[in-house]
């Protein structure tokens, strides 16, 4: 866990959606919080209200009604936008390459990419799952500078060790470790419990 989250950091984290696919993942994470008692502070891009009406039955509001907070993605005067406004870190999920982008060049152009851009500069966690495949060279650039710059990049990849048996299942790991990163432990994730049926030497 970053070394600025500490026993007295306020037990919030900001919660960003972009437009890429696998808007469940922010939905998810936003129930996540909501279980463990931490106060989440939502930021939805316009991109992603789109993806929500395409993936899911959702309307905006039940997933505006899972945060603590909902910031609009224009408000660029928003708390979040303040390094002064202490948070354990962001979690964007699900993370698009333009919103990837944006965030490696510092040019920020929404209140989803400048919030990213101050917990960098905070030196507070910044995990990013980002949703792209193939990736080429220039997206692979961009994550190594994001990683050196202290961004935490986490694809939501199955963990196939768990044997899933539903989409669901399979989302809820995903959030569940990427809330690991964070210091959280989240009920629904399966921990990896050694190899089965070998004898130890």
């Amino acid at each position: 866990m970053n070394s600025t989250v500490t026993p007295t950091t306020p037990r919030r984290l900001i919660v960003g959606i972009s437009g890429a696919s696998g808007v469940v993942y922010g939905v998810r994470a936003l129930d996540a919080l909501r279980d463990l008692g931490i106060e989440s502070h939502l930021v939805i891009s316009r991109a992603a209200i789109l993806t929500l009406s395409q993936e899911t039955d959702l309307a905006l509001d039940d997933v505006t009604a899972r945060a603590s907070v909902v910031h609009r993605v224009n408000d660029v005067g928003a708390t979040i936008a303040s390094g002064s406004f202490r948070t354990m870190g962001m979690l964007i999920a699900p993370c698009s390459v333009r919103t990837m982008g944006e965030i490696a060049t510092g040019v920020t152009s929404s209140l989803l990419t400048r919030a990213a851009d101050v917990v960098l500069k905070e030196r507070r966690p910044l995990v990013l799952m980002v949703r792209e495949t193939p990736l080429h060279l220039g997206h692979l650039r961009t994550m190594t500078s994001l990683a050196e710059m202290g961004a935490i990049i986490a694809p939501p990849l199955p963990a196939h060790y768990t044997r899933p048996q539903s989409v669901e299942e399979i989302v809820d790991q995903s959030v569940g470790r990427a809330l690991d990163l964070f210091g959280l432990e989240w009920s629904p994730v399966k921990r990896w419990g050694g190899l089965k049926g070998t004898a130890s030497e």
